[in-house]
């Protein structure tokens, strides 16, 4: 009876758990994209180094609670590097 009870949270969970492995694919994507010297010109962490985080970010996905901290890293590669790394074109 719980366990049926529950299952529509199983279903939220597999959508919330693929929003963040997208979130965190867009970003590293997008980083992939970005030349290495629009970063330096930002004034911003090289490429190789946001590349890292991001690799490390999508791979913590698979680690539980580490995927927060991955999560956080994306969000703020995408609402903080990006938008300087994009204006710097």
């Amino acid at each position: 009876m719980i366990t049926v009870l529950l299952l529509p949270l199983h279903g939220a969970f597999l959508v919330i758990f693929l929003a963040i492995v997208l979130i965190k694919l867009f970003a590293l994507i997008d980083a992939v994209a970005r030349p290495a010297g629009a970063f330096t010109y930002a004034d911003k962490q090289t490429k190789q180094i946001w590349l890292a985080i991001l690799v490390g970010a999508l791979l913590s996905t698979f680690l539980s609670f580490l995927t927060l901290i991955g999560l956080v890293a994306a969000l703020v590669y995408l609402l903080d590097v990006r938008p300087a790394v994009t204006q710097e074109r």
